[in-house]
């Protein structure tokens, strides 16, 4: 890597998914303190037209574009089950590592990754998006200076409905189902608020019978403390994206709280006994913050040769996973009714 320090990340972005298109490439290319060089994919003719949209090369096939000598950095949003090997390549070929949620499929090659990573000196992040949203921030603070009393339990959404038959997410060998792709934001939602020694107590998915993906589920998570989460995920629902944090002496509630639009002004709602009040906060673009921090984390890392900050995202990715294999390893597993 040639760039200096304060000079523009170039990045490169291994797969033209539909995430990278309709969340990412924008902010990528909109970002000052980020170069978009290349966009690579397996099929030619689909990198040509993110090229054209984005700007930056059309390259070929993932390898090609790791090897070239203009790349500082890499956003990784191939399927889930390809995380691990093309987020382990490009660690090992010094390239700092932005990829899309869940990092890997398992706790094992989650590690695994971190491990490199800090061997290697390199910035890794797994781009869960909410968690640079200052409402989050926000809320956290209310609830260290005691809006709601004393937090007690943890209630958690996040569902929508069903998907395209051909949506990748259908495909188990590539790592879909539910579970990986949304269950993901319930359960870092639980370790952002109870922390992250939490224990899996139940868990329940529903699975497709004709994909064997699992389409919906519900946990029970446990803190050390004895504090509680319930957790729901899906795509056979109508939409909800939804926290409540329940206090001893109210609740406090946020909708659209995993994947708001950038215009949109979030409200938190609090209960009382014989009160309600709202408050708004500022709209936030959380995948231009989610670039920006990344971006600002690898200009760190230029200046000292390494990331500061690496120990405690890669703790957080680690224990999201293996609260993952958790609810996956004890859940009562049943059959969705076709919808």
């Amino acid at each position: 890597m040639t760039g200096s320090d304060s000079s523009a990340v170039r990045i490169g972005v291994l797969g033209a998914s539909s995430i990278a298109r309709r969340r990412m490439l924008p902010v990528l290319r909109d970002d000052k303190t980020i170069e978009l060089v290349a966009v690579a994919s397996r099929d030619r003719q689909k990198a040509e037209r993110f090229a054209a949209e984005f700007g930056g090369a059309a390259v070929h096939h993932y390898q090609a574009l790791l090897e070239r000598d203009d790349i500082d950095a890499v956003y990784l949003p191939v399927p889930n089950a390809l995380h691990y090997r093309w987020a382990r390549e490009a660690i090992i070929l010094g390239r700092h590592v932005l990829a899309e949620k869940p990092l890997t499929t398992c706790a094992a090659d989650t590690a695994d990754l971190a491990k490199l990573a800090a061997s290697k000196g390199v910035v890794l992040r797994e781009n869960i998006a909410f968690l640079h949203h200052g409402l989050h921030k926000q809320v956290a603070n209310m609830v260290r200076d005691g809006r709601i009393g004393a937090l007690t339990h943890v209630d958690a959404s996040f569902c929508f409905p069903p998907l395209p038959a051909d949506d990748v997410r259908y495909r188990p060998e590539l790592g879909g189902g539910a579970l990986l792709d949304v269950g993901v934001y319930v359960v870092r939602l639980a370790q952002y608020f109870l922390g992250e020694e939490l224990t899996v107590a139940g868990a329940a998915l529903r699975q497709d019978p004709s994909t064997g993906v699992d389409v919906g589920g519900s946990a029970v998570l446990c803190s050390a403390t004895g504090q509680t989460a319930t957790l729901t995920f899906g795509f056979e629902h109508s939409y909800r994206s939804h926290y409540m944090l329940w206090g001893s002496t109210s609740r406090l509630s946020v909708d659209r709280a995993f994947t708001p639009p950038p215009t949109h002004a979030p409200v938190v709602r609090i209960d009382e006994q014989d009160h309600t009040e709202e408050t708004t906060f500022p709209a936030e673009h959380q995948f231009a913050a989610s670039a920006a921090a990344f971006a600002a984390a690898v200009r760190h890392a230029r200046r000292t040769g390494s990331d500061p900050d690496h120990g405690q995202w890669a703790a957080a990715s680690v224990r999201t996973a293996e609260l993952l294999d958790g609810i996956a390893a004890i859940a009562h597993r049943s059959e969705a009714t076709p919808v």
